[in-house]
């Protein structure tokens, strides 16, 4: 499967939590590091995070960023769109490579 996620803090930081500027960037990397240590397959663009792997694997580093989030916010927003496609893997980059192969 692949998702797509973009989590958003929103609320004045809890006590402690990082975010000298007003900016939610530090939050937002917090929850990028629960991606990556995940090893999963991933993406980040400027909008979304984009994760592959099996449902239940993908949903629990998604759970959990979130909470690394609500750790540091009192409110945090999940956006998530989700292909579910079982048996295919790799689709992280094929996807893109069957569109632009259309467009040579």
């Amino acid at each position: 499967m692949l998702v797509a996620i973009s989590i958003s803090p929103s609320g004045t930081p809890l006590a402690g939590s990082p975010a000298p500027d007003g900016g939610v960037s530090d939050a937002v990397a917090a929850a990028l590091q629960v991606v990556r240590d995940s090893g999963l397959p991933h993406e980040l663009n400027a909008m979304f995070t984009n994760i592959e792997g099996e449902w239940d694997e993908v949903m629990a580093v998604v759970k959990r960023a979130v909470e690394v989030v609500g750790e540091r916010y009192p409110r945090v927003g999940l956006v998530l769109k989700a292909d579910v496609r079982p048996g295919w893997d790799g689709q992280l980059t094929a996807k893109v490579e069957r569109v632009e192969e259309r467009l040579r």
